[in-house]
C-alpha cells in the first residue's frame, strides 16, 4: 500500500500531461486538419488524378526509396556483422564513426555529395541513391546489430558441423533469425527515402523531384495548394500503409531465441580473418570520410583555385550582398551568411527549451499513467509519422488568418523545429523513468516523503542526465531542420540549411564556395553537440 499511496496527485499529473496535449493539438492536429479542410476539394483531387507528371512523381518516389532501402540494409549488414562478431582495435572509434552520417543534416548529406560526385552525376538518381545509403546506413548497423550481437552462435555453429558454408549458414540461419531486426531497420530507412527533401532538393534536380519536393514547389512556387495539400495527405496515407505493412511482416518473421545478454566478440585468428577485418575497416573509414573531406576542400576551391576567400567573405565581415572575390571583385550574395548562423543558433536553443519542457512533461506523465499514457505517448509520436514537409505546410495555413497570423512570427520556426524534436526527449527519457525501482519511491514514502518531495528528489534527479542528451539531440535536430523551415522561413532569417540550399542553387564558384563553407560549419557543430553529449555521459558514468 506504501507504493500505491506514494502515487503523484492526480491534478500533477494532469498538469504535467497538459502541455503536451495543448502543444499537439494546436501545432499538429489543427495544421494537419487545416490542410485537409483548406484545400482538399474535388477539383484539387481531380486535378492530382488526371495529371500524369505527378503520377510519374509518385512512381519515382515510391520505386527509388524501395532500391534505397534494399542497398541500405545490403550494405549495412557488413559493417553490422563486422561490429558485432569482431573485437578489434578502435572498434568503438570506428562504431561512433559508423554513426556520424546519421546525425549530419540532409542538407549536409546532399552538399557533401554535390562536392565529392563528378558534373556527370550531378542532379541524377546514382546521386540520390548513394547519399541515401550515406546517410541511413547507422540504422542498419544499430537496429540489426544489436540483434546479431545476443544471438546464440551454437546455431551457426550446429550448420558448419553439418556441411554448411559460411555463405550457406549466413543465408539459411543467420539471416532468418535477425529478419525482425532487418525488417524494423528497413521500414524506418523506408520512411526517410519516402520523405527525403533536403538530399533530393540538392542532388535530384529538376528531372527528379520526390513527393516533398514536389509538395513544396506547387505550394511556394506555383502557388497550386490545392494539389499541394492532396498530395500531403496522400503521402500520409502511403506511410500509414507502410508503416501497417511493415509491421505485419516483422511480426510473422518473430523467432523466439535464447539470447544472450551479449556474446563475447573475438578477435580475427587467421591471416585472412584479419585482411578481411582490416579492408572492411578501411573501406567504412574512407567511404564516411570521403564526402566530408570533399565538402571541406570544396569550401576552399573557387574559380581562381584553392583560396580561402568564401571563408573570408562568410567571416570577415562583408556585407551580405556584396563579398570580395580574390581578384579584387565583388559577387552578389542571396543571403547572410553569417547572419544564418546566428540565426540558426538562436532558433536551434529555443526549439531545444520549448522540446525539453513539453517532452520532459510529458515523459513524466506517461511514467506515472502506466498504461493509460499511451494515448498521450501515441499522440506525441505523430509528428515522426509526418513528413516535416506537410508540417511546415500545414503550419502556414492554420496560423494565416487573424487572431492567429503568425505566418511571420519569429517564433514559429523554433515551434516547428520542436515538433520534430519533442518526441526524441520523450523517447530518451522514458526508459530511465520506467527503470526506477518502485522500492526507492515506498522507502521515502515510509521516511515521511510526501508523494511530490519523492518525485522531486528520486525522479528529477535520475532524469538529469537523459535530459541532457535529449537536451543535445534537440539542439542537433533544429539546428538541421530543412523541410518545414523551407516554409516557415522569411526574408532576413534564413538558418542555415536554408542558407546552404540557396547558395548552392545559385550559379558562380565563390557562392557555390560560401555554401560549402556553411555546409562544414553546420557539419561541424552538430558533430560537435553530439560528441559533447557523448563525452558528459561518459563523465557522468564514471563518475557513477
Amino acid at each position: 500500500m506504501t507504493g500505491l499511496a506514494n502515487r503523484l496527485p492526480r491534478r500533477l499529473v494532469a498538469a504535467l500531461a497538459a502541455p503536451a496535449v495543448v502543444f499537439i493539438a494546436m501545432f499538429y492536429l489543427w495544421p494537419v486538419a487545416s490542410l485537409v479542410a483548406k484545400a482538399v476539394t474535388l477539383d484539387s483531387v481531380r486535378a492530382v488524378l488526371h495529371d500524369r507528371q505527378l503520377r510519374a512523381v509518385l512512381w519515382f518516389t515510391t520505386w527509388q526509396a524501395l532500391v534505397s532501402t534494399v542497398a541500405t540494409i545490403a550494405i549495412g549488414l557488413i559493417p553490422a556483422w563486422l561490429l558485432a562478431r569482431y573485437e578489434f582495435t578502435g572498434r568503438r572509434a570506428l562504431t561512433a564513426l559508423v554513426t556520424v552520417p546519421f546525425v549530419l543534416p540532409t542538407v549536409v548529406v546532399g552538399a557533401a555529395f554535390l562536392a565529392l560526385l563528378p558534373d556527370s552525376l550531378d542532379q541524377s538518381v546514382t546521386a540520390i541513391l548513394l547519399a541515401h545509403v550515406f546517410f541511413n546506413v547507422a540504422v542498419v548497423v544499430r537496429g540489426v546489430g544489436g540483434l546479431w550481437e545476443q544471438l546464440p552462435q551454437d546455431l551457426v555453429a550446429a550448420a558448419r558441423t553439418l556441411g554448411a558454408s559460411p555463405l550457406r549458414a549466413m543465408r539459411e540461419v543467420t539471416i532468418p533469425l535477425l529478419a525482425p531486426a532487418i525488417y524494423a531497420s528497413a521500414s524506418v530507412v523506408y520512411l526517410f527515402t519516402f520523405t527525403s527533401f533536403g538530399v533530393v532538393r540538392l542532388l535530384g534536380g529538376p528531372a527528379n523531384p520526390t513527393l516533398e519536393v514536389e509538395i513544396w514547389q506547387r505550394a511556394t512556387r506555383l502557388g497550386d495548394v490545392g494539389v499541394a495539400a492532396v498530395l500531403s495527405v496522400a503521402q500520409l496515407l502511403i506511410l500509414g500503409i507502410a508503416v501497417i505493412w511493415f509491421s505485419r511482416i516483422q511480426a510473422n518473421h518473430l523467432v523466439a531465441l535464447g539470447l544472450h545478454p551479449l556474446n563475447e566478440r573475438r578477435r580475427a585468428r587467421s591471416r585472412r580473418e584479419r585482411i578481411s577485418v582490416l579492408a572492411i575497416c578501411t573501406a567504412i573509414v574512407v567511404a564516411i570520410c570521403m564526402p566530408l573531406a570533399a565538402l571541406a576542400e570544396r569550401s576552399m576551391r573557387t574559380g581562381s583555385g584553392h583560396t580561402l576567400a568564401a571563408w573570408r567573405s562568410v567571416f570577415g565581415g562583408a556585407t551580405p550582398s556584396q563579398h570580395p572575390v580574390a581578384n579584387g571583385s565583388v559577387a552578389n550574395s542571396p543571403v547572410d551568411a553569417l547572419g544564418s548562423i546566428t540565426t540558426s543558433l538562436r532558433v536551434a536553443i529555443v526549439a531545444m527549451a520549448i522540446s525539453l519542457v513539453i517532452g520532459g512533461c510529458a515523459a513524466f506523465a506517461i511514467a506515472a499513467l502506466g498504461r493509460s499514457g499511451r494515448v498521450l505517448d501515441t499522440g506525441i509520436m505523430l509528428p515522426l509519422g509526418t513528413s516535416a514537409v506537410t508540417i511546415g505546410f500545414g503550419l502556414i495555413l492554420a496560423f494565416d488568418t487573424p487572431p492567429f497570423d503568425w505566418r511571420a512570427a519569429p517564433l514559429l520556426i523554433p515551434l516547428g523545429h520542436a515538433l520534430v524534436a519533442t518526441p526524441f526527449v520523450v523517447r530518451l527519457l522514458l526508459p530511465t523513468l520506467r527503470s526506477i525501482d518502485p522500492q526507492l519511491r515506498a522507502a521515502a514514502a515510509s521516511l515521511g516523503a510526501s508523494p511530490i518531495r519523492a518525485w522531486r528528489e528520486i525522479d528529477l534527479r535520475f532524469s538529469a542526465r537523459p535530459l541532457l542528451t535529449a537536451a543535445g539531440f534537440a539542439l542537433a535536430i533544429s539546428l538541421g531542420e530543412f523541410g518545414a523551415t523551407t516554409f516557415l522561413t522569411r526574408r532576413g532569417r534564413a538558418t542555415l540549411p536554408i542558407a546552404i540550399e540557396q547558395l548552392l542553387n545559385r550559379p558562380g564558384a565563390l557562392l557555390h564556395a560560401q555554401g560549402f563553407v556553411l555546409a562544414t560549419v553546420l557539419a561541424t557543430l552538430t558533430i560537435g553537440v553530439i560528441g559533447a553529449v557523448e563525452a558528459l555521459r561518459g563523465w557522468s558514468d564514471r563518475r557513477a
